[in-house]
């Protein structure tokens, strides 16, 4: 069958789709060696060891370490994309050329590539093609709480999801082999506690695979153009294909060696993913249907399973999905009707909800028998000497309404600022300023973006703006990384995600060529500047863009002078700390700069009317 793939136990040699061998060298027979690695750095090895050779995707959190980590292996090309979808179609060319490839991207980024996934569902793949959506319940650091299960029963694939380190580097190599046996792209869901959290992983570090023979070739797009062009005729001819495709996969999840039963006592416990650890935590005596592979569901396991244990129990974050499939094959059981709907799990939290059902004691209380301890409230506040601070200070004085991004200056909705009155997704604060000015809205606003953000979906509104003459002012906040994931290169940095030097892109000159004619540059540390800057944005009365020029202040670090307060000035009135700047604090007798925290920026400076704020 074209794409299967087996190893020679002798030569530890193996053979994969479209000629394409990779060889693997040994070290003379010595034993696994055992690590304690995250859950993203077992994803990157196990793309490594997979003979993944080109990657993709966008920084995302609780993804962004996958790629970072990728990135190190030798002979293996990994790019930060300017978003999900460049990410997915890149990785999408490299599998039609042959090769293993990896797309990476946070769950709302799986969005984004929607229309690339499931194009790639009807074309298929010859190389092996993973996807990894790292989901985030709890919304540690998303907008929403969504549950990309889904795609994988939207669109037609096959989904595999990891449990710990161990299967998550398992689990991606297992990816591979589905997707170049069946030629079709792999979901692998991770969740913000399998990303971020360890455990032992066994690394075979005498399995480092090479490339030996054939390169890449678009032979198989020559020679099959009526697979790959999904034009209507060709798309309805290529369904049957994903349909049977399916039915296949289904058959194969009926056998696939990460699903698994484990066998304890008459409760049945069906579960996936970080919800096993929770539930075999609560429950160590009852037996497990423990699916790694969950989309498509092995119909006949669930049925024999069901058939064996009463009470049934679908153990599972977020949405039913478990729960749905389950019960449309006639099976009694219980799921979301005892369990919660929303935020993470954990082990009480099951065995609360088994309570409810009537099938476990309440919580015994063991985890408060620990000392109790008050830990203090520490809300996410924009670091110290940020640049982004200056723009949200003039815009909470001037009282504009501030379509808001994604981004870390999203912060700017947080007290003292408050200036942001919006976040919706990527790139939607430019379209909603358009809109609620065409809607007549007589107060002065502005949108306000990253540059990040805007490379990644903020051009197209942008676009719009100028072409349907909307008189809005964007504000592109320009720190030269994409700093709230974790400081990843972006095309404003002048660096790749593998250090080599690129071209850094000059906004000013994007913009312009997209047609907008009111272009302002200033340093959103002056704050007199940006002030005037924002009101002639504001009375161009067309479309403008104020580029604000800060480098992120983590990223570039200068040597600074920490200021000071001269108590005998200072009256107290309260004016620097509406700054929201964590080394101001208020104390007995004046406010008090934290020299530990300062970076000697001189926004508190230039707040001060008293001139309270001196060098130290």
């Amino acid at each position: 069958m074209a794409g299967v793939q087996h190893i020679d136990q002798v030569t530890r040699r193996r053979v994969v789709s479209g000629g394409v061998r990779w060889s693997w060298r040994t070290n003379g027979g010595k034993g696994k060696l055992r690590k304690v690695l995250y859950g993203n750095e077992a994803i990157a090895l196990g793309a490594y060891q997979g003979g993944v050779r080109v990657a993709s995707g966008y920084p995302g959190t609780p993804s962004s370490e996958i790629l970072e980590n990728l990135a190190r292996y030798e002979g293996v090309y990994a790019e930060w994309a300017p978003n999900e979808k460049v990410g997915l179609d890149v990785a999408i060319g490299a599998a039609y050329a042959g090769t293993r490839a990896l797309a990476t991207m946070k769950h709302v980024g799986l969005n984004v590539a929607a229309d690339s996934l499931f194009y790639a569902v009807y074309t298929g793949v010859i190389g092996g093609l993973v996807i990894v959506t790292a989901d985030d319940p709890g919304m540690h650091s998303s907008q929403n709480e969504q549950d990309n299960r889904h795609y994988a029963r939207f669109a037609k694939l096959p989904l595999l999801e990891p449990s710990d380190s161990q299967e998550a580097k398992d689990f991606v190599i297992l990816g591979f082999e589905i997707s170049e046996r069946f030629q079709c792209p792999v979901l692998l869901r991770t969740t913000t506690r399998i990303a971020h959290s360890k455990s032992l992983v066994e690394v075979e570090d005498a399995l480092l695979p090479t490339r030996e023979t054939a390169m890449p070739t678009f032979k198989h797009v020559l020679s099959d153009p009526g697979r790959y062009a999904m034009v209507p005729a060709n798309a309805r001819r290529r369904h049957v294909v994903v349909e049977e495709r399916l039915r296949r996969l289904g058959e194969y999840a009926e056998t696939c060696p990460v699903n698994v039963v484990e066998e304890g006592g008459s409760l049945g416990i069906i579960t996936s993913g970080i919800s096993y650890q929770y539930a075999r935590e609560a429950f160590p005596t009852a037996s497990f249907l423990k699916l790694g592979m969950p989309y498509p569901l092995p119909r006949r396991m669930v049925l024999d399973f069901a058939a064996k244990h009463n009470p049934l129990l679908v153990v599972e974050e977020l949405d039913p999905f478990l729960e749905e499939q389950v019960k449309l094959l006639g099976v009694e059981v219980q799921g979301k009707r005892y369990f919660p709907l929303l935020d993470e799990f954990n082990a009480d939290i099951v065995r609360a909800g088994a309570a409810k059902a009537g099938l476990a004691a309440e919580p015994d209380g063991r985890t408060e028998s620990a000392p109790s301890v008050t830990l203090p409230v520490r809300p996410p506040v924009l670091c110290p000497g940020c640049g982004h601070r200056g723009i949200f200070y003039i815009l909470s004085k001037l009282k504009i309404a501030v379509m808001g991004d994604i981004g870390c200056y999203s912060l700017g909705v947080a007290a003292p600022l408050a200036a942001m009155h919006t976040i919706g997704c990527m790139g939607a604060s430019t379209s909603v300023l358009h809109g609620a000015l065409k809607a007549g809205a007589p107060e002065p606003a502005v949108a306000v973006i990253g540059d990040s953000t805007f490379l990644h979906s903020g051009i197209p509104p942008l676009l719009n703006t100028v072409h349907n003459a909307s008189p809005s002012v964007t504000i592109i906040l320009n720190n030269r990384i994409t700093a709230m994931t974790g400081h990843q290169e972006n095309p404003t940095t002048g660096r790749s995600l593998q250090s080599e030097e690129a071209p850094a892109v000059d906004l000013e000159a994007v913009v312009r060529a997209l047609g907008v004619r009111q272009v302002f540059k200033v340093d959103p540390y002056d704050l007199k500047a940006t002030e005037h800057t924002i009101e002639c944005a504001l009375a161009a009365r067309e479309p403008a863009v104020i580029i604000a020029e800060c480098a992120c202040v983590l990223r570039e670090r200068k040597q600074y002078t920490p200021l000071a307060i001269d108590k005998d000035r200072c009256r107290e009135c309260g004016l620097c700390l509406r700054l929201g700047c964590p080394a101001l604090v208020k104390g007995e007798e004046s406010v008090i700069i934290d020299e530990t925290l300062c970076t000697g920026c001189g926004l508190c400076s230039q707040v001060c009317a008293r001139k309270a704020v001196i060098a130290r």
